[in-house]
């Protein structure tokens, strides 16, 4: 069976070929008012334009306002029935075998805008943002770390998802700079803690999921059911900075160490272009309780990468290598352990993995592991990193590797301005 091809040219290399169609949300310039696009090689499709030309016509988009909005929100809830009968259209609208856009100069040329002269935007209104922490050799490092060697994980890390409710208007599209957070530090000795900025900012490497339709207060969902809330994924760093987290987080969880930025990549690729690369889940022992048991436990085989820029460096230096098939928990055990107990999940919502580290040394996912909280400085092409610095630029990059084709998130990237403390000298 012949490759599906777009007549849009699609570099080989390219995360976006006619196979992935991610959402999200642009201005073709500064003046105008943002809208609903679909990737296509260097391209983006505006969507509000197709709906405008009446190309949407399949029975429940027909007469839908849902791209003519400044988020995606309206269209992800309406369910994976509608966003199925979307990517049937646009897959058959961008293919080389079928005229109606290929051969229609103006609508192509309003249509089809470059990536290089879009303005990217966070592509939901996000209500609610929760992070989970799923990954066990994250949270087997975390403990050794923290708390020695004997026990790392506490007993109820494996009997669920856990999780804090972090903060939502501080997320940020990628290419968004980052400042320094200032705060309170351990004490040293009998004194007081310290404050001031951050000496320990850290990366994070995550993926969210983006919730489509939600649930009602009060009802929760059924973890065989949960795919049917998640529209898509996006990359995701969260931001930490560890010394500020080291002294608040007990009792009560991160606060002023998490919430000073948030940064996500702004295409959703959608449980259906993720399809093809799904693989089974981590096995867990113990057993989950049943109301975590899924019938199918499955997840992605998702390469990750990050690279850092240092500040005054012309190239980035790749320093991790992960993949989201290390995470224990699964997305779906997540979304459903979170709506366990009545909790309603809104359209937009952003559900964060937690980090990503893997099992080997070159596959942690945040600075935390890979100089072992500052005891193992890491050595970037002449210059040498146990934290960030200001300057420091962070690259994720996402990608699945099919038969001739990628489907990838393109890059989530954040560099260090002006600290804080700079700003007050």
């Amino acid at each position: 069976m012949a490759a599906l091809k777009s007549f849009v040219e699609v570099h080989p290399d390219s995360h976006f070929p006619i196979q992935n169609l991610p959402y999200g949300v642009f201005k073709p310039d500064p003046t105008s008012p943002p809208r609903p696009g679909v990737a296509i090689g260097e391209y983006v499709l505006d969507l509000s334009e197709i709906a405008s030309a009446g190309l949407f016509d399949g029975p429940l988009l027909r007469g839908s306002n849902s791209f003519h909005q400044p988020t995606l929100n309206e269209f992800v809830s309406l369910g994976r029935a509608a966003w199925k009968e979307a990517r049937a259209t646009i897959q058959k609208l961008l293919s080389s075998t079928e005229p109606t856009l290929r051969d229609n100069a103006t609508l192509r040329q309003k249509s089809l805008v470059p990536i290089s002269k879009v303005e990217l935007l966070v592509p939901t209104a996000i209500g609610d943002y929760t992070d989970f922490f799923t990954s066990f050799h994250h949270a087997k490092n975390c403990g050794i770390i923290f708390r020695g060697p004997e026990n790392p994980i506490p007993k109820n890390w494996y009997y669920l998802p856990i999780a804090y409710h972090g903060r939502a208007s501080s997320i940020v599209i990628s290419g968004t700079n980052i400042t320094r957070p200032r705060g309170q530090s351990f004490p040293v000795g009998d004194s007081p803690p310290s404050f001031g900025p951050s000496k320990k900012l850290d990366f994070e490497l995550e993926m969210a999921t983006i919730v489509g339709p939600g649930n009602p207060l009060g009802k929760s969902v059924d973890v065989n059911d949960a795919a049917d809330l998640i529209f898509g994924l996006v990359l995701m760093n969260d931001w930490s900075a560890r010394d500020i987290q080291g002294w608040e987080y007990v009792p009560l969880g991160p606060f002023l160490g998490k919430n000073f930025g948030t940064t996500i990549s702004p295409w959703i690729v959608t449980l259906e272009a993720l399809e093809p690369f799904t693989c089974d889940a981590a096995k867990q022992d113990p057993p989950p309780l049943p109301y975590l048991a899924e019938k199918v436990s499955k997840i992605y085989d998702l390469s990750l990468e990050v690279q850092i820029k240092p500040a005054g460096r012309e190239h980035a230096i790749i320093v991790t290598k992960s993949n989201l098939k290390n995470l224990y928990w699964t997305l779906t055990q997540q979304l459903a352990h979170h709506t366990v107990n009545g909790c309603n999940l809104n359209p937009g919502d952003l559900l964060g993995t937690g980090t990503i580290s893997g099992p080997e040394p070159d596959s942690l996912g945040c600075l935390m592991e890979l100089s072992w909280n500052g005891q193992r400085p890491l050595s970037l092409n002449g210059v040498t990193r146990t934290f960030l610095e200001d300057g420091d630029e962070v690259i994720f990059s996402g990608v699945c590797k099919g038969d001739g084709y990628n489907v990838g998130f393109g890059s989530c990237s954040g560099k260090l301005d002006v600290g804080l403390h700079q700003l007050f000298l």
